[in-house]
């Protein structure tokens, strides 16, 4: 969907440089045709064992991007009340909701058994004990899974690494029994899936595989106790190919995973986040100045108006975006060199990209790619600076979706010292 026409960039027929003139930089930029391409392959993916999608808010959860996948008709996964809160003023319904993460405070778990939450990924044995504890005070039922940790290296990142022993996520085989045996002897706790999640960014089958085996050893277990469950979630993290990656092969879910989950008569549910929304984003930044080596052996650098504020990711986790000059560089300009593409922030760590062959000069506007997931989601206001507007795309025009942010919008929440002699109230 993004595309050169007449020597610049354009996204679903938009040229990138019409919406920065219209709102200036740094702009995220998405592609609704892009979302919806995604989402309809990987929903084809899993008709045929009639799949479940949970979108995983926590890659992109603007209003907008919300709203898209509810009237797709998505599920959504959450790992806090914000996230909840979220869902619901998009439209998105409670009922189909799964709540992930390992510290779920009391408030957290009040709302959304209150809203009626789908099911409580339930991660340690104290959270059961104050889910149920909750659920009992408040007259309700809560529906729950609980997130096994299969000790399954995924290959991934280590920061993005989720199903090992050694990482802070899911409760171990024995355990999950223990609490299974308990959910189902209590008149306040439903047990109806079972959950894991290995990590992010991962491209290969075989770790899913590995992870689906070790929970199917715990339904049958739990079957011959005579505890059934409804459905079992996978979990999220398929790769998307930022720079020379293998794209996680999507349609394998439906021929490998998901009829190994129908023999035991369970719904495979998934929680994709990057996948849906990484390729339809862009980053909008220009150049500001440039630094050229000063002598052979040293480092060039081209000062963009964009920040690790903006795009944590290359610094979090050394992670490549491809950038590219929203025009063809002409005539002399037209000669690259190698760049390290820099934000204005004051931290070495502060860069979009490094070692890049550019053809560059200062006002050229660059489009970094791959920027629809933990991009904006990412963002903050360090330094203080202000938080970047995002725009959306559809047939041919495009819409803010966020407007960009004021000083006076951070300074709202601040409360000064009193003027010098008045007392501290």
């Amino acid at each position: 969907m993004y595309a050169r026409v007449d020597h610049e960039l354009h996204v679903d027929g938009v040229a990138l440089s019409a919406i920065t003139e219209a709102l200036g930089t740094p702009v995220y930029v998405y592609s609704q045709a892009v979302v919806a391409a995604r989402y309809a392959r990987l929903e084809r993916a899993l008709a045929p064992g009639g799949g479940r999608i949970h979108y995983a808010v926590k890659a992109n959860g603007n209003l907008a991007i919300l709203q898209l996948l509810a009237r797709f008709g998505a599920g959504f996964d959450i790992v806090s009340g914000g996230e909840l809160e979220r869902v619901l003023r998009a439209g998105g319904v409670a009922a189909d909701t799964v709540f992930s993460g390992v510290g779920k405070s009391t408030p957290e778990l009040d709302f959304a058994l209150k809203a009626g939450i789908g099911c409580f990924n339930v991660e340690s044995l104290g959270e059961l004990a104050r889910l149920e504890a909750r659920a009992r005070l408040l007259g309700a039922v809560a529906p729950i899974a609980v997130r096994v940790n299969p000790d399954v290296d995924a290959g991934t990142h280590p920061y993005i690494s989720t199903g090992l022993k050694e990482n802070k996520f899911g409760v171990p085989e024995a355990q999950a029994l223990d609490m299974y045996r308990h959910a189902a002897a209590s008149p306040v706790l439903h047990p109806i899936g079972i959950a894991c999640h290995i990590g992010s960014q991962i491209s290969a089958m075989g770790p899913y595989v590995a992870a689906l085996e070790r929970l199917l050893g715990v339904v049958d277990a739990l079957a011959a106790a005579d505890i059934r469950l409804e459905h079992l979630d996978l979990g999220g993290g398929f790769g998307v190919r930022y720079r020379d990656e293998d794209e996680f092969n999507v349609d394998a879910l439906g021929t490998v995973v998901a009829p190994r989950v129908a023999e035991r008569g369970l719904r495979l549910a998934v929680e994709p986040g990057r996948y849906l929304v990484a390729d339809a984003g862009a980053l909008l930044t220009r150049v500001e100045y440039l630094k050229p080596a000063p002598a052979p052996g040293h480092r060039s650098f081209a000062v963009v108006d964009a920040a690790m504020n903006d795009l944590l990711r290359p610094a979090l986790y050394q992670a490549w975006h491809d950038i590219e000059p929203v025009a063809d560089p002409q005539g002399e300009q037209g000669t690259p060199r190698l760049w390290d593409v820099v934000g204005p922030v004051c931290e070495t760590g502060d860069f979009l990209g490094t070692g890049r062959r550019l053809a560059l000069s200062e006002g050229d506007l660059l489009a970094v790619r791959g920027a629809g997931a933990y991009g904006m989601a990412l963002s903050s206001n360090y330094n203080a600076r202000r938080r970047a507007a995002e725009v959306l795309v559809a047939d041919g025009a495009f819409r803010v979706i966020r407007r960009r942010e004021t000083l006076r919008d951070q300074l709202a929440l601040e409360v000064g010292l009193p003027d010098a002699g008045d007392e501290m109230p």
